[in-house]
């Protein structure tokens, strides 16, 4: 199933206007009441997700989901990233997607997700970040989307390399790591690589 991406008419994105339907799932920016929904996926996930995400912490709390949406809210306002909530048809939170590091100038930005540990092997995190890589090829207009995963995050190579995204190095000291510097397997997906 392709993407339905609805915008409402407008010269300027705005996440009010952004939402990604994919039948059993939605893409949409987070909103202040996700804060809930979004500290009961973490908490679910939190083994899962602390191994690789430095965000993740054993006390996450609503306080820190608050903190996040509202960093997000302002980052869609200052173009600074488009940080997307995954939902499923109910309305609950299942997982996180966006657009992020945005380098205008070369027209590149980094694709980053994260699906609940209830939610996984379902396809979700797939479909969640081909919407969102799309969203960056057709309405940023960017060239180029990178992925830089931990190199035995296995799940998300998986995710990667189902759009189309192709693995071209391990970049020594790329990311930061639980405090330290850290290998990173950078993925790149261009605009006609992108697979449904």
């Amino acid at each position: 199933m392709r993407p339905a991406l609805i915008r409402m008419p407008g010269t300027e994105i705005s996440a009010a206007d952004v939402r990604v339907d994919l039948g059993d799932t939605v893409v949409r920016p987070w909103r202040g009441d996700d804060a809930d929904s979004l500290v009961r996926a973490v908490t679910v996930s939190i083994d899962e997700l602390a191994r690789w995400l430095p965000w993740a912490k054993r006390d996450y709390c609503a306080a820190d989901a608050r903190e996040w949406i509202a960093f997000c809210e302002r980052s869609w306002h200052e173009r600074s990233a488009f940080p997307f909530g995954v939902f499923a048809s109910d309305g609950a939170a299942i997982g996180g997607v966006g657009i992020n590091r945005i380098d205008a100038q070369n027209r590149c930005g980094s694709l980053g997700y994260w699906v609940a540990t209830t939610h996984t092997r379902r396809g979700h995190a797939r479909r969640a970040a081909r919407a969102a890589a799309e969203f960056g090829f057709r309405e940023l207009g960017l060239c180029r989307v990178e992925i830089l995963i931990l190199p035995d995050n296995r799940a998300s190579r998986r995710v990667a390399e189902a759009i189309g995204a192709q693995w071209e190095c391990d970049a020594r000291a790329r990311i930061q790591h639980a405090g330290l510097p850290a290998t990173a397997a950078v993925y790149a997906l261009l605009p006609d690589e992108l697979r449904a």
